[in-house]
């Protein structure tokens, strides 16, 4: 070999030695100093315009957990208040037994009125909620002290029946403010017939609420009207940020003994709606694709047999795989279905921030360290390709199994 040659070589050497890949340690986010830089998306706009924040900013950067450390084996500390000083009483919506981000705004803004005291004074203040039927493990969390239950002879709609608990939780109590969430049936329906029963005028569609001052939106949103804070509040959604404080007690009540009332209202159940068109924002159960995604008919069967909405990244959307009304993300659909199911999809800050409320997160990736897996509670890593038809036939079996069994029980 010439001189010239290995010169060459040496530098090809040099080149190749400086452009080594740095290869990442697979368990890279356990590390503490690594789990309180990488925080991903702290804070994005809301739908209403209000700076929304990542709770899992503040947990990870605050208490990273290291290797040898056991998550379950860690205490959280309860707030209890045994004797308040007053009561802030709040009806949440509850749909499908479970909070609704307009639920947790609207005890956050309860957690606000008790917490605040009156004109500086000694003292502290409760949250009650009433609940229908069943108590919610996620009371404890959004800042509850007191879960006051009341029952119905059915799960319908009787507005009489849900007036008259509330009626009788004011006259056992006598909280200083009421608080609804402003929808059709909590504040637009139980809250006004509470405030005529009691003659007293409420606070409607509030935007902004202090301990000192509640504003309303009036005059087709033209105007803001201000006030001291009424006794009767009917609260819009991003009114208040939900609480992120220490858990509180939720301690459960004995159930109100309410008579049996004959509603004016006939409640015919809940009309069935086709899950692959109702809008992103209602549904239940999303299944999501991304970049990794190329069988769509498989992506498409998947959704029917899940009874799934289908929903998509930027890049699918972009791409015309999906319409635009089915992106989610900052820049489509802020989500907060019960399971988001990904397939596919990296994590994008965006994207993240779109589905920051979900329940439940189940990502399918072949990538091990995508943001979308340290994100989820379940990762399959896999090929979306394979896992897709794998779990379509999966629930057709499931489906086969079930009808048998209903056509042995009707012979």
């Amino acid at each position: 070999m010439s001189v010239v040659s290995r010169i060459r070589l040496r530098r090809i050497e040099g080149i190749l030695a400086s452009r080594e890949r740095v290869r990442r340690h697979p368990r890279r986010e356990r590390d503490p100093a690594v789990a309180s830089s990488d925080t991903g998306l702290a804070e994005w706009m809301g739908p209403n315009g209000r700076i929304r924040r990542n709770p899992r900013v503040g947990r990870r950067a605050a208490a990273p957990v290291a290797p040898s450390q056991t998550i379950g084996a860690a205490v959280v500390p309860v707030e209890v208040i045994d004797k308040p000083s007053w009561w802030v009483l709040v009806v949440p919506d509850l749909e499908g037994g479970r909070l609704s981000s307009h639920d947790r705004d609207v005890l956050g803004a309860a957690r606000l009125l008790a917490d605040a005291g009156l004109d500086g004074g000694p003292g502290k203040g409760a949250v009650i909620a009433l609940v229908h039927g069943v108590c919610s493990d996620e009371l404890a969390e959004s800042g509850v002290d007191r879960v006051q239950l009341f029952e119905s002879p059915s799960q319908e709609y009787i507005p009489e029946l849900r007036t008259a608990a509330v009626l009788a939780t004011i006259q056992a109590f006598q909280p200083r403010h009421v608080l609804w969430p402003d929808i059709a049936t909590a504040g637009g329906d139980v809250g006004r017939r509470v405030a005529a029963a009691l003659r007293l005028r409420p606070a409607a569609r509030v935007v902004r609420l202090t301990a000192r001052e509640a504003a309303s939106r009036i005059q087709g949103g033209s105007k803001d009207l201000l006030r001291a804070p009424p006794q009767l509040m009917f609260i819009v959604a991003e009114a208040a940020e939900p609480f992120r404080g220490s858990r509180h007690e939720a301690r459960q009540l004995p159930a109100l003994a309410l008579a049996t009332q004959q509603g004016s209202i006939v409640d015919c159940g809940v009309v069935a709606a086709d899950p692959q068109r109702l809008p992103l924002t209602e549904a239940d159960l999303i299944v999501s694709a991304g970049n990794g995604v190329t069988d769509w008919p498989a992506f498409h069967a998947l959704c029917h047999a899940l009874g799934g909405t289908p929903g998509g990244s930027r890049a699918v959307c972009d791409a015309g795989h999906l319409p635009r009304a089915r992106q989610v993300g900052a820049s489509g659909s802020l989500v907060e279905p019960r399971c988001y199911l990904a397939f596919g999809i990296s994590g994008a800050p965006q994207h993240l921030a779109g589905i920051a409320r979900c329940e439940r997160v189940i990502a399918v990736n072949t990538d091990l360290h995508a943001d979308m897996v340290k994100r989820a509670d379940l990762s399959i890593i896999a090929d979306a390709q394979v896992v897709m038809p794998a779990l379509t036939r999966l629930m057709e079996g499931v489906s086969r199994v079930a009808d048998n069994e209903e056509s042995c029980h009707a012979d």
